[in-house]
């Protein structure tokens, strides 16, 4: 319908379709603005008291999915070792896949304390993360489960602030997600920029997100769910790239709740622009298909959330894939005004939608770097802010990773983009 549009007046057309994108766009790069200003107040959660007395620790298992983590699994158990936390209540279950012989050499040349089994996963389609969890959950026991990666350190009092914080909530609150980000922030530019995303998302725009009891995204790792209920909810999409996106909707539709909790797991971030677009790619490969597979009953999803929570889904998941995808059309038309052909332009940008869209690059990238500076200040990461200027070359990889993974997803939707870390014991030490 939209070529027939074309085909009969393609100026009016565009024009239409230009307006449309400029306002979402301006609607869109305002949004994170609003959930920093909503996230102003203290980080939502309820804290562990400094003395706990008569508390009965609930059964906790941890989930590792482990695939070529050959590098990081000695950093790993050495750091949960330490994790504060009843041993005879503990349960850490090493998901390795099959075929994975340097995976499965690295672990058993350990020496593993009895909270550690060794689960192998069977080679078998979908090869992803979900896929690897899904087996595991049928061997964890108890009330509580959680996930960490392979490169993951956190903090060594989580399991009970989470365990704490899951006594204090109603049966409804059925997830908890911690606070992530980097220890190797000052490793290069690329780390320090993703340093500041992550910064931006996980210190502020989910405690805006909590606050206006909209779905959550959950984020890769430090998920803390009650085991009974994530088995009712039949645990993770195998086939989904972004599987803990997937289920912080479907737990949102099926009446749960997500809450915030204000304890930090610090990971490795990918370090190296070839490794950092194909974990982005797969990143967005994985929101576009949570998204799509959603709409497919847009109106369940009306009824079941509320219109005025669709929206925030549409904000969150369309709009972030969308822009990402439509950014370098928009660089490619400033780059031919700015070189002398405003004569080429001018009929498809009037005055009258000139200025919404100089409205919408100013303003635009004015509301993002400030959001991104704002969450440097408050996390108290000062030396950080002056690299906010240079959201905008962040920005330009994010758009090639979209497209990326955009177009992976018609050739090979359930390929999973492996992230190489290193994540040893010393690295972590060095740069924490």
């Amino acid at each position: 319908l939209l070529g027939v549009f074309f085909y009969i007046d393609t100026i009016k057309t565009f024009l239409v379709i230009n307006t449309l994108f400029i306002l979402f766009y301006l609607m869109s790069s305002h949004y994170k603005l609003l959930l920093q200003y909503l996230s102003i107040e203290e980080y939502p959660g309820a804290k562990i008291p400094d003395n706990i007395t008569e508390f009965t620790w609930p059964a906790y298992t941890i989930l590792i999915p482990l695939y070529k983590e050959e590098s990081a699994i000695k950093g790993l158990v050495k750091h949960l070792e330490k994790m504060d936390y009843p041993q005879d209540k503990l349960k850490v279950l090493l998901l390795i896949e099959e075929d994975d012989e340097l995976t499965k050499n690295a672990v058993e040349s350990l020496t593993l304390s009895n909270i550690f089994q060794k689960i192998y996963v069977p080679v078998s389609e979908p090869r992803t993360k979900p896929k690897a969890c899904n087996w595991g959950m049928q061997f964890a026991d108890g009330e509580l489960l959680v996930i960490y990666d392979a490169e993951d350190r956190p903090e060594c009092d989580q399991l009970k602030k989470a365990a704490y914080v899951f006594s204090q909530t109603s049966d409804k609150v059925i997830c908890l997600q911690a606070r992530l980000n980097f220890y190797n922030t000052a490793r290069n530019a690329l780390t320090k920029l993703f340093t500041i995303e992550y910064a931006a998302w996980f210190e502020f725009c989910l405690a805006g997100l909590y606050r206006l009891d909209a779905p959550i995204p959950l984020g890769g790792t430090s998920n803390h769910f009650r085991l009974s209920v994530l088995k009712e909810l039949k645990g993770w999409d195998s086939f989904n790239v972004t599987e803990d996106c997937d289920l912080g909707i479907r737990l949102y539709m099926h009446h749960y709740r997500t809450e915030l909790l204000d304890s930090h797991t610090w990971e490795e971030a990918t370090f190296k622009v070839g490794a950092w677009i194909k974990q982005r790619s797969r990143w967005v490969k994985g929101y576009i298909q949570t998204y799509l597979v959603h709409l497919r009953h847009h109106n369940k999803l009306i009824k079941q959330m509320g219109l005025a929570k669709t929206i925030h889904f549409h904000l969150i998941f369309g709009a972030n894939g969308f822009c990402l995808l439509m950014n370098p059309f928009y660089w490619l038309i400033t780059a031919i005004w700015l070189i002398g052909g405003q004569e080429y332009i001018t009929e498809f940008f009037p005055f009258w939608i000139l200025v919404p869209a100089m409205l919408s690059l100013l303003a635009g990238n004015v509301a993002f770097i400030i959001s991104s500076m704002t969450a440097c200040i408050a996390s108290r990461r000062y030396t950080l802010v002056p690299w906010c200027l240079l959201s905008p070359l962040y920005w330009i990889i994010m758009s090639i990773a979209a497209w990326k993974g955009t177009l992976q997803l018609i050739w090979a939707p359930f390929y999973w983009e492996k992230t190489p870390h290193e994540a040893t014991a010393e690295l972590e030490g060095k740069e924490k």
